[in-house]
């Protein structure tokens, strides 16, 4: 059976992606089993320049078929930041809490009205040798809380409203997270991608 890399060690995410590729031929594993590889540094303009970069590098590392996300947050009332920069948005090695903090501080007269924002997930594939072999995309709506809500999901999830539930991801159940979200919207493209590869 082929394996396929999710180069991630974000449980939450490998977690979701493994999830939302059940039932495929594949056995997927992901960074966190192989703790020895190095972090592969994201220095690209671009959520898909990140993903292939993540996903080559681990390919030929370990001369396996590999998958990466980069995904962030875009808000409106920001000129669509943080962008690619949502992981590192409070500064290098600021966590989570952090970046919310930075984003409630950054939005703060700012009226719901004007909250708008979308998360984006661009996830690319590459074969065994590092060759590209697509990418693809998701997008997820939304609006920026005002106070942080629900401990479901990571990241900017208790701070992003879906207005259809009048919920964030940190409050909606998980089950209605994996069909609706950017990363969810961007593996049903990516299972077709890996489908038609294998």
């Amino acid at each position: 059976m082929k394996e396929l890399i999710v180069a991630s060690r974000n449980k939450g995410k490998v977690k979701e992606i493994i999830e939302l590729l059940a039932g495929l031929p594949l056995k997927v594993s992901s960074l966190l089993d192989y703790p020895d590889l190095p972090e592969v540094e994201e220095d690209g303009k671009t959520y898909t320049a990140n993903a292939y970069k993540k996903a080559i590098t681990i390919a030929k590392l370990l001369g396996k078929m590999a998958m990466a996300d980069d995904s962030g947050i875009e808000v409106k009332a920001l000129k669509w930041a943080p962008g690619i920069y949502s992981a590192r948005f409070a500064g290098k090695g600021a966590g989570e809490k952090a970046c919310n903090q930075k984003l409630f501080q950054m939005l703060e007269h700012v009226p719901m009205s004007k909250r708008q924002a979308r998360y984006r997930c661009v996830i690319a594939l590459a074969d065994a040798k590092g060759n590209e072999l697509g990418s693809v995309q998701g997008t997820c709506s939304g609006l920026i809380s005002q106070e942080e809500c629900g401990s479901n999901g990571f990241g900017f999830d208790p701070l992003f409203i879906v207005p259809r539930y009048d919920k964030t991801f940190g409050e909606l159940d998980p089950s209605i997270k994996a069909k609706i979200s950017h990363r969810a919207r961007a593996l049903v493209k990516f299972r077709r991608l890996l489908e038609n590869t294998l």
